[in-house]
C-alpha cells in the first residue's frame, strides 16, 4: 500500500483518532504534532531535561502502530504508565524512551525516527517545532481582560479569546515537515483542542506560509462539541462556523477545501447553512458524516473517520 501523500496536523487524542484512520489508507503519512504540553509526565520531563514535551508525539507514534500483534503490543507498551509512590509515578514509558533518545542524540527528529522504526509505524511523526513552546492566550470576561500562559491553562481558560501566541514567537519548524507539507496531496487539521492543538499550527510563521502555498486539498475536521447544547472548555457550545472564524482570524489566507462535520452537529438549527456559506467563501464544500464514537460523545470514532476519508480520497 502506498496511497496519497497526507500530512496530519494536530495533537492529543483528536490527532490520534485521525492517524488511526489514515494509516489504513496510505503509508505516505506524516503527522506534525504540537509541542507545547506543560502538564503531567510531559511537563515534568520537559522541565527536567529542557526537551520537547513527548506526550503528544508518543500518542501519535502509538496511533500509527500497525494493527497486528507487533503493532498492538508496542502501542500498549508505549502508552504504559507507571503507578508508584516514587519519581516514576505517572510517567508513560514512551515518554521516557523518547526523552532518553533526545538526551543522548540531541536530535528530536532522529529520535522519533528511531522509535518509529522500532515500532514499525505506518508513516512518520514530526514535531511542529524543534524547541519546546509555550502558548499564551488573552481572554476577555465580564471582569476584564486577562492573560493565561500554558497549554493546559489555556485549554480551560474562561472567556472569549482575544489573542493567542506562541513563546518563542518565531519557532523553527523541521525541514522534513515543511517538505512534507509542500509535497502533500491532502493536509488535515484536527480534531482536538482548538486553542492548543489546532491553532498553534498556523502560529508558526514558516509552517503557515507552507500550508497556504501548498496545493494540497485542505481538510478541516470539526469538533463534536461544536453544538449549542454542548458544555466544556474553549469553544464548546460554539458553532462549527465559529470554529472556522477563529482559525481564519489567525490564518486569513488559509483555504478550506473540505470541512468535515458530524451529522448530529450539522442537524442543529441553522448550523449547516451557516457553515456551508462560510466554507463556500473559503473555496470549499462541507461533507456531513456520522463521526462520533457514540451519540453525544465528544470523541471521534477512527473507523467512521476511515469511512469519511475513504470517500474524500476517491
Amino acid at each position: 500500500m502506498s496511497g496519497p501523500r497526507v500530512v496530519a496536523l494536530g495533537g492529543g487524542h483528536g490527532l490520534a483518532a485521525t492517524l488511526r484512520s489514515l494509516r489504513k489508507l496510505t503509508t505516505n503519512l506524516t503527522a506534525i504534532v504540537t509541542v507545547a504540553d506543560n502538564g503531567g509526565s510531559s511537563g515534568r520531563l520537559r522541565e527536567e531535561f529542557n526537551s520537547l514535551p513527548p506526550g503528544d508525539l508518543r500518542m501519535a507514534l502509538a496511533a500509527l502502530c500497525a494493527d497486528d500483534e507487533w503493532g498492538r503490543s508496542w502501542a500498549e507498551i508505549m502508552q504504559y504508565r507507571f503507578t508508584s509512590s516514587g519519581e516514576l509515578n505517572g510517567h508513560a514509558l514512551g515518554n521516557l524512551l523518547l526523552t532518553a533518545l533526545w538526551d543522548r542524540d540531541e536530535d528530536p527528529v532522529q529520535g522519533l525516527d528511531r522509535v518509529g522504526a522500532l515500532l514499525k509505524v505506518v508513516g512518520r511523526v514530526l514535531p511542529m517545532a524543534l524547541e519546546p513552546l509555550d502558548i499564551e492566550g488573552v481572554f476577555k470576561t465580564w471582569e476584564g481582560t486577562h492573560v493565561v500562559r500554558g497549554q493546559k491553562e489555556v485549554a480551560v481558560a474562561k472567556g472569549s479569546l482575544e489573542n493567542l501566541r506562541l513563546i518563542p514567537e518565531n519557532p523553527t519548524p523541521t525541514h522534513e515537515g515543511l517538505a512534507a507539507i509542500a509535497n502533500a496531496d491532502y493536509i488535515t487539521f484536527g480534531p482536538g483542542s482548538w486553542f492548543s492543538s489546532v491553532l498553534p499550527h498556523v502560529l508558526v510563521a514558516q509552517q503557515r506560509k507552507a500550508i497556504v502555498e501548498s496545493r494540497a486539498t485542505k481538510v478541516i475536521i470539526l469538533n463534536l462539541d461544536a453544538a449549542p447544547h454542548m458544555k466544556g472548555d474553549e469553544l464548546a457550545g460554539s458553532s462549527p462556523a465559529d470554529h472556522l472564524h477563529v482559525l481564519r482570524s489567525f490564518a486569513p489566507d488559509l483555504a478550506c477545501d473540505i470541512a468535515l462535520v458530524d451529522s448530529a452537529v450539522a442537524s442543529q438549527s441553522d448550523v449547516l447553512s451557516e457553515l456551508e456559506q462560510l466554507v463556500s467563501g473559503m473555496g470549499g464544500r462541507v461533507i456531513v458524516a456520522d463521526l462520533a464514537s457514540h451519540p453525544g460523545s465528544n470523541h471521534h470514532d477512527s473507523e467512521k473517520l476511515f469511512s469519511a476519508f475513504s470517500h474524500i480520497f476517491q
